[in-house]
C-alpha cells in the first residue's frame, strides 16, 4: 500500500506527533457521512469499552493483535508481560507503533501472515477485514495454519439489523439484499482518499453457523449496550 492512499495511517501518525489531527471521515453508501475520533485509537486501557478490556483480560500466551492501528492494545499487553505481535496494512499505522515502542510489528495482510499463536486479537470489529461472508472459509483456512493448538480468536462484531428496524420493530430487508452487514466503506484524511474497501458486521448466529461449518465453535463471552458483542472463537476437538 502506498502511504499517499492510506488516510488512517496518515491521521495516526499526525496525532502521534502532534496530539491534534484533522477529521478522518469515513463514507459509506448505506450511511451518512461520520468520522473516526482519533482519540479513541489512542486510548489507554481504562477509557476502552468493556468489551475490549474483556478480550485484552483473556489474552494468553502468544499473542497476535490484527489491524493494530496506533497499537493501544498491543501495547498493554506488552506491558503485562505477554509476547505480542502486532500486524497492519498501514505502513503509517506500522511506524508510528515503532516509534510508540510496540517491540514487534509488521506491515502484513492476515491472510497471507504465517506463524502461530496462541491468541489472535481482532478488535474495534476486526473481524470486518473478511469483507463478505463468502470469504469467511478462507478466513477460517488460514486460522487451520496459524492458531495454535488449544489456541483462541477473539474478536468483537455487531449485528446492524437495527440499521433496517421499523417503527414497529419489524426487520426489512429488500430482496435484492446480500447479508445485510456487507458494507463498503471508503475514508478520507485532509487530502488522502483511501480506496473503497469491503467490511463485515456479522451477527452472533451467522458467525456461529458458518464457524460450524469450518470446524469452529463460537461463545459469546460479552455483550456491549450497542449491539455488539465479543466472541471467543475456538477449534473444534474431533
Amino acid at each position: 500500500m502506498n502511504s499517499k492512499a492510506d488516510p488512517m495511517g496518515r491521521a495516526i501518525a499526525d496525532y502521534h506527533k502532534e496530539k491534534k489531527a484533522s477529521k478522518l471521515r469515513v463514507f459509506s453508501p448505506m450511511f451518512e457521512e461520520d468520522e473516526i475520533p482519533l482519540t479513541t485509537l489512542f486510548r489507554s486501557y481504562k477509557s476502552m469499552p468493556e468489551i475490549e478490556r474483556k478480550a485484552l483480560d483473556m489474552a494468553k500466551g502468544k499473542v497476535l493483535d490484527v489491524g493494530a492501528g496506533s497499537g493501544c492494545h498491543s501495547l498493554f499487553l506488552q506491558e503485562k508481560g505477554l509476547d505480542v505481535t502486532a500486524i497492519d496494512i498501514s505502513p503509517l499505522s506500522v511506524e508510528t507503533m515503532k516509534e510508540r515502542g510496540v517491540w514487534k510489528v509488521f506491515e502484513q495482510d492476515f491472510f497471507t501472515l504465517e506463524g502461530q499463536y496462541d491468541t489472535i486479537l481482532m478488535l474495534m470489529n476486526g473481524i470486518g477485514i473478511v469483507g463478505t461472508l463468502e470469504r469467511l472459509p478462507e478466513f477460517f483456512k488460514q486460522l487451520d495454519k496459524i492458531l495454535a493448538p488449544g489456541g483462541q480468536v477473539l474478536c468483537d462484531s455487531s449485528d446492524i439489523s437495527y440499521v433496517f428496524e421499523t417503527e414497529d420493530g419489524i426487520i426489512e430487508l429488500s430482496d435484492d439484499m446480500t447479508y445485510y452487514g456487507e458494507l463498503s466503506f471508503q475514508m478520507q484524511y485532509k487530502d488522502t482518499i483511501g480506496e473503497p474497501f469491503p467490511w463485515l458486521y456479522i451477527d452472533a448466529d451467522t458467525l456461529r453457523e458458518r464457524a460450524a461449518r469450518n470446524g469452529y465453535a463460537v461463545e459469546v463471552v460479552a455483550e456491549g449496550e450497542h449491539y455488539d458483542f465479543l466472541a471467543r472463537i475456538a477449534k473444534i476437538d474431533r
